[in-house]
């Protein structure tokens, strides 16, 4: 009887597990899992500056580390079908363990020269996800990464620039034949990088509510604009460095990165670099840095980086679009006047990790030319014939006075909050707002993007294109006097150009006005739809702080209501409901995107623009509050399991009985015990 019973209920067990494990093998092995670690950076608010080089180093050590798992992941599809435990075992836990002695060195540096940081150990466990990808596969995208031979050839032992010697060369398998598919890659499984995007991404900006308010402005608001003309990165300056998360590291944004301004930022550029450098800015005072994620359409192009890290070794794959029109305006406060920005100040807003760190930091708005009075937060637009897709970045206002950047690239500077006021002793300064448009026809959704191809913005492999990723970085390189003059303007009610002189531009009766293009009617332009705005000056309500390196993410809704989080005047930051920033806060007040400016030539695109599906127009519409995205959320939060559950079932009646046979076995043996023992019992009886 024992025995018998023990063979049931071991069978019973093991096929449960071989089936959840098989389910969980087909989502990792569909690509519709990916790796959500929770992020260092974040959390180191203070550095020393005697240990920061070091811990910068370490920090891109993680992102490298994240990376790489992720292709193995990818590559692994085989191993994970035939082992359910192989994603765990192969690939998680060698990770954590990686993680766990970068983030022991980090500590060591700090403790060097400060006290060490508390409390970071936990951060080194990672989660595998699901993407929110799943029903998207089919069609000849899958795995196709472009330039995909060799995708692991300096694998995992280079990592750790040879410190970590366990499980050295784990990424060296799989990593062949993975582009042999190149000229079919738009397929199901989204872009020809094998990790997105997906149809699922885009929505039809005309099923998008207005959402885009504008905040009033006081009596002492400096209500004047200043623009600064620096070129569309026409000559094609690109890397995959950040210079200012990670200074000193090749490929440290593991995608790349349009610039314009500043012509010599690199990850080993200096400040004294950047102060010598060149510029494609009319205005030679102004050699700031402003680079961006590059966006590229999904259509086999061979790029430049299509066999390096940070492009098609990294899924970042098709070509690269230079963008139609780029405008820089600098705006005032609501509240009051502002102050001149410190030289060589850095500044980045939105999250580049924010699919699998939540939305506290993210702060993408994208919309499409006549249509700016509705901005997107977490899915590309699929604009019409007619209307240019547009990228809209809104930088912190406010500064602690004191440092031109912090440990973790954000406690330094912060929105103001839904008056305009700037927090704990901050000091209002002139907030960039910065305009992307590009010349993008509308993807066929139908077919995978193979009659016109998706397009995308670069990120991290593992954050899978997702539009809420997008984000911008700048580097205060502005002439002194030049710096000034842009304050005298804004402050003084003026409307300025840099390359006119600063104090040549509108007086009086044009102060507080938008510059630039204000846009022409569009054929299918939305009715009471505000398209031009008055001032780039408001943010509206949002929640977050930009960043490269976020904190890992909070609970957010998972169906959105769409929400009030842009506004037409981009510089009044109208963050309602937020908290304020302090000083030695990891997170501040995300302003919401939205500059109501259209651009005013239209160039006609695919006459058949398709359809949103209609499950994200719900989620992209209505009205919400002022702390969520202004859209549907990114994807799934992580759970706390460390491999994702189950998503899809598998076998049927037939191979159920197969596998339960000893069981079957089993029951046959416990009923023979029961009548063996009434037999027993009978003759003593």
């Amino acid at each position: 009887m024992l025995g018998g019973g023990g063979l049931v209920a071991a069978n019973v067990y093991a096929t449960a597990s071989e089936s959840g494990q098989t389910q969980a093998g087909q989502v990792l092995a569909s690509g519709a899992a990916t790796i959500d670690c929770p992020d260092v950076g974040s959390q180191l608010t203070a550095v020393p500056d005697e240990a920061k080089a070091e811990v910068d180093k370490e920090l891109a050590l993680l992102d490298k580390q994240i990376a790489e798992a992720y292709q193995r992941l990818q590559q692994s599809t085989q191993a994970i079908q035939q082992d359910g435990a192989f994603a765990e075992n192969s690939i998680m836990n060698p990770l954590k363990d990686k993680r766990a002695a970068t983030i022991e060195r980090i500590a060591i540096a700090v403790d060097r020269v400060g006290d060490r940081p508390q409390g970071l150990e936990p951060f080194a466990a990672c989660i595998l996800r699901a993407s929110g990808n799943q029903g998207e596969q089919g069609g000849d995208g899958q795995n196709g990464d472009q330039g995909g031979e060799d995708q692991q050839q300096d694998g995992d032992n280079q990592d750790n620039q040879g410190q970590d010697g366990q499980n050295q060369g784990e990424g060296q398998d799989n990593g062949q034949g993975q582009g042999d598919e190149q000229g079919d890659q738009q397929g199901g499984n989204g872009g020809q990088g094998g990790n997105g995007p997906v149809a699922a991404d885009f929505v039809d900006i005309k099923s998008v509510q207005p959402n885009v308010q504008s905040a009033s402005k006081q009596g002492n608001a400096s209500r004047g604009t200043f623009s600064t003309a620096c070129g569309v990165n026409a000559n094609g300056l690109f890397n995959s460095d950040n210079v200012i998360v990670a200074p000193g590291v090749t490929n440290g944004a593991h995608h790349f990165h349009d610039y314009v301004g500043n012509q010599d930022n690199n990850a080993f550029a200096s400040d004294q670099d950047l102060a010598n450098g060149d510029t494609s800015c009319e205005n030679k005072g102004d050699k700031s840095s402003y680079f961006w994620p590059v966006i590229r359409l999904q259509n086999g192009a061979q790029e430049q980086d299509a066999g390096s890290p940070g492009g098609g070794i990294e899924g970042n794959a098709g070509e690269i679009v230079t963008p139609k029109q780029v405008t820089m305006t600098f705006v005032g406060n609501p509240q009051s006047k502002v102050t001149e920005m410190p030289k060589l100040l850095r500044i980045i807003t939105g999250d580049a990790k924010a699919f699998v760190n939540g939305n506290a930091n993210a702060n993408a708005s994208w919309s499409c030319t006549g249509f700016e009075d509705r901005q997107l937060k977490d899915k590309y637009p699929l604009c019409p014939q007619g209307s240019d897709v547009v990228r809209t970045f809104k930088f912190q206002s406010c500064w602690d006075g004191n440092n031109i950047d912090s440990a973790n690239h954000r406690t330094h500077v912060a929105f103001a909050d839904a008056n305009g006021v700037c927090g704990n002793g901050f000091k209002a300064i002139p907030q960039l707002v910065q305009r992307i448009v590009y010349d993008i026809d509308a993807p066929s959704l139908n077919d995978g993007g193979r009659t016109t191809p998706l397009f995308a913005v670069d990120s991290f492999p593992e954050q899978l294109h997702k539009p809420v990723t997008d984000h911008g970085d700048f580097i205060n390189v502005f002439d002194e006097d030049l710096m000034g003059e842009m304050v005298d303007c804004i402050n003084g009610g003026r409307k300025c150009d840099a390359a006119d002189g600063a104090g040549d531009g509108d007086d009086g009766g044009g102060a507080g006005e938008e510059p630039g293009n204000s846009p022409s009617p569009t054929p299918e332009n939305p009715p009471g739809g505000n398209n031009g705005d008055d001032d780039p000056a408001d943010n509206g309500n949002g929640n977050g702080n930009g960043g490269e390196n976020t904190p890992s993410p909070t609970p957010t809704p998972t169906a959105p209501s769409g929400g009030n989080n842009q506004d037409e005047e981009p510089a009044d930051n109208g963050a309602e409901n937020t908290e304020k920033p302090s000083a030695d806060s990891t997170q501040a007040p995300n302003p919401a995107d939205g500059e109501d400016k259209g651009n005013g030539e239209a160039v006609p695109k695919t006459e058949s623009s398709p359809s949103a599906v209609q499950s994200d127009e719900a989620a992209a519409t209505g009205g919400g509050d002022d702390n969520d995205l202004g859209g549907a959320v990114p994807g799934p939060e992580p759970s706390s399991a460390s491999v994702l559950e189950p998503q899809a079932t598998s076998g049927g009646l037939a191979d159920t009985g197969t596998q339960l046979w000893p069981a079957a076995a089993g029951a046959l043996l416990l009923l023979a015990g029961f009548v063996l023992l009434r037999r027993i019992n009978s003759r003593q009886t």
